[in-house]
């Protein structure tokens, strides 16, 4: 696909590697330069990544400091870097109303996504989780808007029990399902550790695509094992952006510390990222 490839068939190409039988990461990029990265590789689509934005603008993630304005300016910059098709992270739809989640998906579309993510998460440590009749009426929503649109928009649902301290895997299915027959495309539940918690909820979605995130503390599977338990996709999170400013952090401490440039024999050469960017 060349760069100038419509939204229409970006679109298509995303929910053809949904339907499909078989597993696929998507991997997220935080900026033009590592999107262009991973589709130099033969990944096949990219979602964005709300963590890694936010460390690449100095902000923490999670405080609700970064603004809509930023996430979409975000989009736009990684869409229109690479052919791919690009799911957008919209986090909680950045408000708490359902008329939010709903202007999010119309918001990404026009920023060049042809699917974003919205969350069941409020944003706020002492109540963090919406309320369950108020997280389906979110996503229905959503799915409204996405579902105006002149092409298949992929909306992804996530319930977020398991990463905001509440371990409570029954009432996260319960959710998913709700989220499934509000119409949501692709379910998601970051935070499942095992090959029974990430085989419940395949089986009580199916035959909905279930994402999963790799690349945190922990969980640790293959592709393979993942798609032999039923998962359709794969995302890494913020994975990547921590692994690059990882070496880049250890390298500045090299530096400042010991006076030393032993990291950069391991560097990939400026002439390969340079006739990477140019290709």
């Amino acid at each position: 696909m060349s760069l100038s490839t419509s939204q229409a068939v970006k679109a298509s190409a995303l929910q053809s590697l949904h339907n499909s039988p078989g597993i696929f990461v998507i991997p997220n990029p935080w900026d033009a330069g590592s999107a262009k990265i991973l589709a130099h590789l033969g990944f096949k689509a990219l979602a964005t990544t709300s963590a890694g934005l936010s460390f690449s603008i100095g902000k923490p993630d999670g405080d609700g400091l970064v603004t809509r304005e930023e996430a979409l300016e975000n989009v736009r910059i990684i869409a229109a870097s690479t052919a791919l098709p690009v799911s957008a992270d919209m986090e909680n739809g950045y408000g708490d109303a359902p008329a939010s989640c709903a202007e999010a998906v119309l918001l990404t579309s026009k920023a060049g996504a042809v699917g974003c993510s919205i969350e069941d998460a409020t944003g706020r440590r002492e109540d963090p989780i919406y309320p369950f009749e108020l997280a389906v009426e979110r996503i229905k929503a959503a799915v409204q808007a996405a579902r105006s649109l002149p092409f298949p928009f992929a909306l992804t649902a996530r319930a977020e029990n398991l990463i905001h301290g509440r371990p409570d895997l029954p009432d996260t299915i319960r959710r998913l399902v709700a989220y499934a027959e509000a119409g949501a495309d692709v379910l998601f539940a970051p935070g499942l550790t095992t090959h029974e918690e990430i085989a419940a909820i395949v089986k009580a979605v199916a035959p909905k695509p279930v994402n999963v995130v790799m690349g945190l503390s922990k969980g640790d599977f293959t592709v393979e094992e993942l798609g032999a338990l039923g998962v359709r996709r794969v995302s890494v999170g913020s994975s990547l952006s921590r692994a690059a400013y990882g070496s880049f952090l250890r390298a500045a401490q090299e530096i400042y510390e010991k006076g030393a440039f032993s990291f950069a024999k391991g560097s990939v050469p400026y002439a390969d990222f340079n006739n990477l960017f140019r290709g």
